[in-house]
């Protein structure tokens, strides 16, 4: 998961390969629930592992809820019925998934619970639900404005005698909740009926489907009224599969519909979820063809790629894809005409308003949006423009823009906060990156050159981290070169060269959490000593070695872009780098940084000696035939001997945010 303050995405231009989905949240959380509630051990394997579903794991802990891994599955030991824990305070974060179930199911059992979450949940109304279980006798007090979270439960003098009112025009979330709740007081036949149009009726055939697995048979009349029989009784299906999440499955059927197939793949296939699905947000498919695209299925798989282009403008009614829609508000970008989404009054509660949310960060890409209490029209850009896409802490918002990035005009979008997509889909940027090709000069790349200690190899990382960046530490290639020629027998001369490009070529190198990896093994403070440096700096001197590592060193220009640190990044690995930076600090500083740093990690070391070294280390390094250190002619220049690595690390990036289109990030 990308957890920095934004992710630029350069432009895109093809799309080919397969990814797999992560569970279901809708079902996830529901299954959660549902196991808790029953008597006995569920155990459930293919649960979404987010934000969301950890909420309503912590509240099931905190309820007395058994909660043990099993491999890669989750054994959920019930309550049957009744939490053995009688008071508890609940944070609910921004999970409506788990805020209104858990308030319903608690609030029928009795108890004294408190439920809050972040600011944003206390916007989003429950009162509905709220007066629905109030009907019943349950006692509920508002914590803060009424109407909406948070809330206090106390214990229930439950009525059964009367059929239940419940609004279904707001959220299908508080219908879901209620019947979930009450077949725990169903001792005699509970009516609930509907006012209003039902909203999301998708959603409720995922409920009532999940009810049947735990043994619980709802009667319906159409859409209005649902019957839960006297007598019903939670049983535990014993094993439970999570099906994967046809929302996020919205955001690939898109990629495939507007992007060119990378040569040699048909498009993007999606495992994990198909023409079986069980969640309404399948019928997503049905709008992507609708606008153009090809999609052929299985029972647990889809294959999309582009058909008509441009897609095909649709006026489209929105409310059985509720989620799944804010998709196609990106994907009208690429239209031929206006596009236009109705029913969707819904989005205006969800985690922002997301119908103003559409309209604000369409605009900034250069659509026309037009937008009303719950419809959207969006008609495409005459030109895009670059743009810093406010996520407003909501999942989808970051996700369906990242689309954006496919553009015709070639700009690049930035996504703020992009770890908002722990939500519902922690590992989507990897997934998309996965997929998603950039033509090799549009991916960007940073160099920092500099002499050995000058701090490159850190400030590099740290820029690399910041910005979400692969990471290059060239200096560590020549390093590990050494160590595995040594290793194999080769002295580091002329002599050896042709043996040692042989094994350079196949280095079986990684970068990973600080750490360098050599198949698979940390060699990080093997190749950190002198003597690992010095023979680094003789590795370098070998013309087929450096060609060798050439290659190696460009597989790591990869989405969404690089940091790349050493002797000669700018000047000839990358030469067309969109920022090289020349690091350097006096022959005393880094003689003294050097010192610090051996005598931390146990080595011997004398301040005079390591400056002997460094400063014959430097001739070398400035002088040899191959690639000698310099600065490219249009790096910047940094001395850093009376900086810290805070102030260099700064000044870089005030550097490099100078050089992208974009506005400064919204705070």
């Amino acid at each position: 998961m990308f957890a920095t303050a934004f992710l630029d995405l350069p432009p895109l231009t093809t799309a080919g390969g397969t990814v797999s989905l992560p569970g279901s949240k809708s079902i996830s959380n529901r299954v959660l629930l549902l196991a808790a509630l029953c008597e006995g051990t569920t155990t459930v394997r293919d649960l979404l592992d987010s934000d969301d579903t950890r909420v309503m794991l912590d509240a099931l802990r905190q309820l007395g809820c058994g909660v043990d891994s099993a491999g890669a599955a989750l054994r959920i030991t019930g309550l049957a019925g009744r939490p053995p824990a009688t008071a508890a305070q609940l944070y609910m974060g921004n999970a409506g998934t788990a805020m209104r179930p858990l308030t319903a199911a608690l609030a029928v059992m009795g108890g004294s619970f408190e439920l809050s979450g972040v600011p944003r949940m206390h916007e989003r109304p429950i009162g509905d639900l709220v007066d629905a279980l109030r009907q019943l006798g349950c006692q509920i007090d508002y914590l803060g404005n009424a109407g909406y979270p948070p809330l206090r439960i106390g214990q229930a003098q439950l009525q059964l005698d009367a059929p239940i009112q419940v609004r279904g025009d707001v959220s299908s979330q508080f219908l879901t909740s209620l019947l979930m709740a009450l077949p725990l007081a169903a001792t005699r036949d509970i009516t609930i009926n509907v006012v209003g149009e039902l909203i999301s009726k998708p959603y409720i055939e995922i409920t009532l489907q999940l009810l049947t697995r735990f043994g619980i048979d709802v009667q319906r009349q159409g859409w209005s009224q649902f019957v839960i029989p006297a007598g019903s009784r939670y049983r535990s299906p014993g094993e439970i599969h999570v099906e994967a999440d046809a929302s996020s499955a919205s955001y690939f059927i898109a990629l495939g519909a507007l992007a060119t197939p990378t040569p040699g793949h048909e498009g993007i296939r999606i495992q994990g979820v198909g023409a079986s699905s069980i969640q309404g947000d399948i019928r997503f498919v049905e709008a992507a063809q609708a606008m153009g695209a090809l999609v052929t299925s299985g029972p647990n798989w889809l294959q999309v790629s582009r058909g008509a282009w441009p897609l095909k403008a649709v006026d489209l009614d929105c409310n059985h894809i509720p989620d799944a829609a804010m998709t196609l508000a990106v994907m009208a970008m690429y239209a031929d005409g206006p596009t236009t989404l109705r029913n969707i009054a819904s989005w205006r509660v969800k985690e922002t308003d997301r119908i103003a949310a559409m309209v604000a960060e369409c605009t900034k890409l250069g659509a026309v949006v037009d937008s009303g209490p719950d419809w959207l029209r969006v008609s495409p850009p005459a030109r895009w423009q670059p743009a810093s896409i406010h996520t407003y802490d909501d999942h989808r918002v970051a996700m369906c823009f990242s689309l954006a990035a496919f553009n015709a005009d070639a700009v690049p979008v930035r996504i703020e906060d992009p770890q908002c997509v722990a939500k519902t889909y922690p590992d989507y940027f990897e997934a998309l990156f996965s997929v998603a090709r950039a033509a090799p000069g549009q991916i960007p790349v940073i160099c920092v050159d500099g002499p050995t200690a000058s701090g490159k190899g850190t400030l590099a990382a740290e820029l690399a981290q910041r910005l979400g960046y692969q990471f290059l530490d060239s200096g560590a290639l020549y390093r590990v070169t050494a160590l595995a020629a040594i290793r194999a027998g080769l002295r580091i001369s002329p002599e050896h060269e042709a043996q040692i490009a042989v094994l350079a070529r196949h280095l079986p190198l990684a970068f990973a959490h600080g750490r360098i990896l050599l198949a698979d093994e940390d060699v990080s403070d093997a190749v950190r000593t002198e003597e690992a440096g010095m023979n680094a700096s003789k590795v370098s001197t070998l013309p087929a070695v450096r060609t060798a590592l050439l290659e190696l060193q460009h597989g790591f220009q990869r989405l969404p872009g690089l940091v790349a640190d050493g002797r000669d990044m700018g000047t000839v690995v990358f030469p067309q780098a969109r920022l090289k930076v020349y690091l350097t600090a006096s022959a005393e500083k880094r003689a003294e940084r050097r010192h610090k740093q051996l005598i931390s990690k146990g080595f011997p070391a004398i301040i005079a000696d390591l400056r002997a070294d460094l400063e014959a280390r430097d001739l070398r390094d400035t002088t040899r035939a191959v690639a000698p250190l310099k600065p490219a002619p249009d790096a910047l220049l940094l001395d850093n001997s009376e900086q810290t690595i805070e102030e260099s690390v700064a000044q870089v990036m005030t550097w490099w945010l100078g050089r992208q289109p974009f506005q400064p990030v919204s705070n």
